[in-house]
């Protein structure tokens, strides 16, 4: 029977097209008859022209094209008919060819770099199996792993043995939502139901430096940015302690109700960390939830010689922590941890009765899906596993290791060398913010309009990198400081030459500005 509809759909296909098309195409279900050698061709491109040659020194960073040209390239219309294995193979290697190559060496441009081998696999395993993690029956193996390694990192943090709960996040955007969604729940858990409108004005307070997702949180939570009251930071980006207490004291004057604090610990730009340990001490004071958006530095918490640079944050009630930045594991690997048992459940519990039942022939507690606010989620525990079980946690600690060392080294480079200042004189963290100055500048720091000259030249030289290829690099303002670049230095492949190289290829580009 269904031998003959497919004969007749493939009868159908014939006579209603203009050119024939293959029908085996319209089905989901792999053949290795018709898939395996195609399938094969891609992993060639991929592990040929992505993983090793995009990720080698003499290859590209990024061969740069304009959107108009890029798109023309592309094509801009989608087919009706199905196009060629061969087609398909040549597209497939024009996107990565023009694509940018975040594992390379040189890139250096956001808070993510480098391509590991396991996290690689790992994320080949999963999309093979395409799983959603909501329940244990279509995912047994996933929430197992989940469960054991936030138990893990709620660890490391320092909350309580086996307390407290977790999730696994799109981002540390959303990690951060969770952070503030909780705290809103544990203050006021009636708002669930009956909706801000039952409650007096709420405040979160977090650093004039914090990341943007906290602002977003507020707009998108119905708390209002005008209710996100931002805290004074001292010159190397922490937070002031004695403005956050005035902020609180200001919002209690207005008969508004803070209920928590936004730390960060690693700062996007500067890489800095707010003074944990009194901010916890105030908020124990005034009755706030502690959070700490540790998305960048929480990798820290691998290193023993280094993780004092979050000391405080086992006193906070929630952490945001991201594995795919410092840890290096692939896009995208977030989670949000709490101390709190059964909050998130709680908070965000709808009960949906044709997939959480209660009455299933394991125990229900392993469904973990009720308590995200997502419902199909995908399995981004196994790179973090896999990289762990290859690396140890002594394979992880001295990743981090070599990214201060590496920091140290960089920075102990260009800070007598010409044309270069740095923004701090110590980076607190593998973040290295600093000003190139070309000849033309070097002896003008007194002219009126400097700093409106000098805020010209980081863009300048982006522009001629990307165009050249040979690096990628960001640059940003700060208050009122004019455009600097921050090098980021998180992959453990960057060597001393390359980091040489960073300098030298600033140079190169901007002498003649």
């Amino acid at each position: 029977m269904q031998k003959d509809n497919t004969s007749n759909v493939e009868s159908h296909c014939k006579l209603n097209s203009e050119t024939p098309i293959l029908i085996d195409r319209f089905q989901t279900k792999p053949s290795q008859e018709h898939h395996e050698h195609f399938m094969r061709q891609v992993i060639d491109v991929l592990l040929k022209e992505a993983v090793f040659q995009g990720t080698s020194n003499d290859s590209l960073v990024i061969d740069w094209m304009e959107p108009e040209s890029l798109m023309a390239l592309l094509g801009e219309e989608l087919p009706k008919n199905p196009e060629s294995h061969e087609n398909l193979i040549k597209f497939i290697k024009n996107v990565v060819r023009y694509s940018v190559k975040t594992g390379h060496p040189h890139f250096i441009n956001q808070l993510f770099s480098s391509l590991d081998p396991y996290g690689l696999v790992a994320q080949w395993v999963t999309d093979s199996l395409n799983p959603s993690v909501y329940t244990y029956e279509v995912a047994p193996v996933f929430t197992l792993l989940e469960h054991k390694l936030l138990r893990e990192m709620r660890r490391y943090v320092g909350f309580p043995d086996d307390s407290g709960d977790g999730v696994f996040c799109p981002g540390g955007s959303m990690a951060n939502t969770y952070g503030i969604q909780c705290a809103r729940h544990h203050a006021m858990p009636d708002l669930k139901e009956k909706g801000t409108s039952a409650s007096r004005r709420l405040v979160v307070l977090t650093s004039k430096d914090a990341h943007y997702s906290i602002k977003k949180a507020c707009f998108l939570l119905g708390i209002g940015t005008s209710n996100l009251y931002l805290v004074d930071v001292d010159i190397d980006g922490r937070m002031n302690l004695a403005h956050l207490r005035e902020e609180i004291q200001r919002a209690l004057g207005e008969g508004a109700k803070p209920f928590m604090v936004s730390a960060t610990a690693g700062t996007t730009v500067l890489g800095s960390t707010d003074p944990l340990d009194g901010i916890a001490d105030i908020c124990h004071e005034f009755g706030l939830w502690m959070h700490v958006d540790a998305a960048w530095g929480g990798g820290a918490l691998m290193s023993t010689k280094h993780r004092d640079i979050l000391k405080g944050i086992e006193r906070a009630d929630s952490v945001t922590w991201n594995p795919h930045k410092l840890l290096g594991v692939p896009q995208q690997c977030s989670t949000f941890l709490t101390r709190h048992e059964n909050l998130l459940l709680e908070a965000n519990s709808a009960s949906a009765s044709y997939l959480f039942q209660k009455d299933k022939f394991y125990d229900p507690k392993w469904d973990v899906g009720d308590k995200y606010l997502q419902c199909g989620r995908r399995a981004d525990v196994l790179k973090f596993w896999l990289m762990w079980q290859a690396k140890g946690s002594l394979g992880l600690e001295k990743h981090v290791d070599t990214l201060f060392e590496n920091t140290a080294y960089f920075t102990s480079f260009i800070r007598d060398r010409e044309g270069f200042q740095l923004v701090l004189d110590e980076p607190p963290f593998v973040n290295v913010c600093f000003w190139y100055i070309p000849p033309s500048l070097r002896n003008s720091q007194h002219d009126e309009d400097y700093h409106e000259k000098l805020h010209r030249i980081a863009p300048k030289i982006k522009e001629r990198m990307i165009k050249k290829g040979s690096m990628m690099i960001t640059y940003q303002p700060l208050r009122n400081l004019p455009n600097f670049f921050r090098l980021v230095l998180q992959s453990s492949g960057v060597n001393a030459k390359d980091m040489e190289f960073f300098a030298e290829e600033i140079e190169r580009l901007g002498c003649d500005l």
